[in-house]
């Protein structure tokens, strides 16, 4: 089942957010953070996947602070607003957002975060920047996993405080393979970092980047991944 969620951030703004409900009761919660497209239907699909685990997936509009209700296709065009609207996002307030969406969904047990592109740098930001606790007093996000995150290296001075999975094309043209190694070196300990035969954005099926075994064998191992941190 999937539904429309509002949402309302610690600083009193509200935003939407995309939910997808697994059948019977959910083995945890689980943020999908999304690409500068928006919460499209390649995002509501990964959401409806992952339902599909038995995850209680939520897909929060991160970009409605500037553009609400983004829903952006992949043309040339859609790149260049989706460009523009990125960079008038707030790192800060983002993790709010992040934090809301984490917030209402956490009566489903521990919660996780898997973001694509912008949403892969996103999941390193709140990994690292997020104070907010769950009613048990422990940390609201558990782990994180960034899929392409190349903004990354814009926000170094950020450290993840949580396990974390990156995922990595050799050949993505938005950032080079050095700059995937400094990355990797100021990851956590806990973490893991997987560089594929492929380049950016080929988790999206909706694009000719699509690489399906590499985006199979990424999906697998985030589900390994999860299982082991959150259920």
């Amino acid at each position: 089942m999937t539904r429309t969620l509002d949402l309302k951030a610690a600083d009193g703004f509200e935003l939407k957010a995309y939910v997808a409900e697994p059948e019977g009761t959910p083995r945890a919660a689980l943020l999908i953070l999304p690409e500068i497209f928006g919460v499209n239907s390649h995002i509501r699909s990964v959401a409806d996947r992952y339902a599909g685990h038995g995850y209680l997936a939520i897909a929060p509009n991160m970009f409605d602070r500037v553009q609400p209700d983004l829903d952006l296709g992949y043309g040339d065009e859609d790149v260049k607003t989706g460009q523009a609207l990125m960079r008038e996002l707030d790192w800060d307030q983002a993790v709010l957002d992040i934090e809301a969406a984490a917030q209402a969904v956490a009566h489903a047990g521990k919660v996780g975060i898997v973001g694509y592109c912008w949403g892969g740098t996103a999941a390193w930001v709140a990994a690292s920047r997020s104070t907010g606790r769950s009613a048990s007093g422990d940390s609201l996000i558990t782990c994180a996993v960034s899929y392409y995150g190349n903004a990354i290296t814009t926000v170094m001075e950020d450290r993840p405080r949580i396990p974390m999975m990156l995922h990595w094309g050799e050949k993505d043209h938005l950032i080079a393979l050095a700059d995937i190694e400094r990355v990797r070196d100021i990851a956590p300990a806990s973490s893991q970092t997987f560089i594929y035969p492929t380049g950016h954005g080929f988790n999206c099926d909706q694009r000719s980047l699509y690489h399906p075994e590499s985006a199979a064998l990424a999906e697998q191992r985030t589900l390994d991944f999860l299982k082991a941190h959150i259920g």
